[in-house]
């Protein structure tokens, strides 16, 4: 599970894409890491992804709250941005476990701070500054994730 994949996203309307993409072909299910420096777009894409997934309303950061659900039809997603976590012996108090199953879609922002506790992703990903854009890579972690990140390259937004 060593392949690395990586696309550059000139602006934030890409990002935006790049996350319809996603949701495409998870179809609403796996575990995403979402590397990143602050600003660089983590939140940015987990909205993409809900769109794709056909979420209408507001996407905001989970920063205070830790997660954010989401039902969408028949998919629950949930945007987790770790960020503020001290510990992440706090995961457990959240009931963090009952929230990775198989049948969701799990986005988790500064899943570092989460270390231990997180389950195994199906995939990372990591943006980075490109001159005025950003550069995404992607890095399957399991099975499932392989079958994502090569249909991830066939995929138009």
């Amino acid at each position: 599970m060593s392949d690395k994949y990586q696309v550059a996203l000139p602006d934030e309307q890409a990002m935006v894409e790049f996350g319809h993409k996603i949701a495409s072909v998870t179809a609403g299910k796996g575990v995403i890491f979402l590397f990143g420096d602050l600003g660089m777009g983590k939140t940015t894409l987990s909205r993409g992804v809900l769109r794709g997934c056909g979420h209408q309303g507001s996407v905001k950061s989970p920063t205070y709250t830790l997660v954010e659900p989401y039902e969408v039809g028949d998919h629950r997603i949930y945007h987790f941005d770790l960020y503020r976590l001290a510990d992440p012996e706090e995961l457990e108090f959240l009931g963090i476990r009952d929230y990775f199953d198989e049948q969701a879609l799990c986005l988790v922002e500064w899943p570092d701070k989460g270390k231990g506790i997180l389950p195994e992703p199906d995939l990372i990903l990591q943006i980075e500054l490109e001159g005025l854009g950003r550069k995404l890579s992607w890095e399957p972690k399991t099975e499932y994730g392989s079958q994502l990140a090569d249909k991830l390259l066939d995929v138009k937004a």
